[in-house]
């Protein structure tokens, strides 16, 4: 069996193959990436590393040659180049006539209005298009994504949103890419969409539990979306990055990240990491 991760050396990516060289031989583990020296530990330690690009889909006829199962890992970018580079991923499995394709796709992705749901519907229906088995990995959101956040907490601020009482279903990045490891390594998982969550949380309940690893109060400061917006430019967000927060967060004013599953759990085989224990971790690092 061969199983491929597209996008590992990336922060998701690299973290899916140290849990795959966890459960799988060396042998059985490839990688695709843009810049294969940049892979060159894994390589290292068996794990075979191909050249492939999203940009470049001749790229990806050789590198997804002879996978069993494959970890198509979402790109970044805007949604009219991601879905492009998707299609692109997807087309070349099929060329390959890959067997498994798992997906990194977006809570609850075929219904919500949240702004990067295109990009994750239209990638899924494209799997779906092929007839091969598939598992789609609707990943909530990363609690790191909140490190900006609490840097700013360290430094005095208090915890900014304009989310209203709208929850997310944060999650250890870290558990997302086990999960992933698990599908990839395990059986049973064809043609399954796992919604993956950890317990919804409003703005304010994250940010008592931040209160709690740093040990004093940690205020929350509800505002209006202009509002936000100014003090994010303000505090020197680039000008083109602040509508990206705007939309996050009128996404999780809107409920579109309040998605209540056990499908991480069931996937990890234990409890997901508690979020005091990532904070804490989010916390160190920005300490460090």
């Amino acid at each position: 069996m061969k199983i491929l991760v597209t996008g590992a050396t990336g922060k998701f990516g690299s973290l899916v193959v140290e849990k795959l060289l966890e459960l799988v031989p060396a042998d059985q583990v490839a990688v695709s990436v843009r810049n294969p020296e940049k892979a060159e530990g894994l390589r290292t330690r068996g794990v075979e590393v191909r050249q492939g690009d999203f940009d470049h889909p001749e790229t990806l006829d050789k590198a997804f040659a002879g996978v069993d199962r494959l970890l198509i890992v979402s790109a970044d970018g805007d949604n009219e180049t991601r879905i492009r580079q998707h299609q692109a991923a997807v087309a070349a499995a099929q060329r390959a006539n890959v067997g498994f394709i798992a997906y990194t796709s977006l809570a609850n992705a075929g219904a919500s209005d949240l702004f990067l749901a295109p990009v994750h519907k239209v990638t899924e229906e494209a799997i779906r298009a092929t007839g091969i088995p598939y598992s789609f990995l609707r990943n909530n959101w990363y609690l790191e994504n909140e490190a900006s956040s609490v840097q700013a907490v360290i430094a005095g601020a208090p915890w900014l949103t304009s989310a209203g009482s709208g929850k997310v279903g944060w999650a250890a990045r870290r558990d997302y890419a086990h999960a992933a490891a698990a599908v990839l390594a395990g059986n049973g998982h064809d043609s399954t969409v796992y919604e993956l969550s950890g317990k919804p949380l409003t703005q304010e309940e994250l940010a008592s539990i931040l209160a709690g690893v740093l040990g004093r109060d940690v205020p929350v400061q509800q505002v209006d979306d202009e509002t936000y917006a100014g003090i994010m430019a303000s505090a020197g967000v680039p000008e083109a990055f602040v509508p990206f927060l705007l939309a996050i967060q009128s996404g999780i004013r809107g409920g579109y990240l309040d998605v209540e599953s056990g499908d991480l759990e069931k996937l990890l085989g234990r409890p997901a990491t508690p979020i005091v224990e990532g904070l804490r971790q989010i916390v160190n690092e920005a300490k460090a």
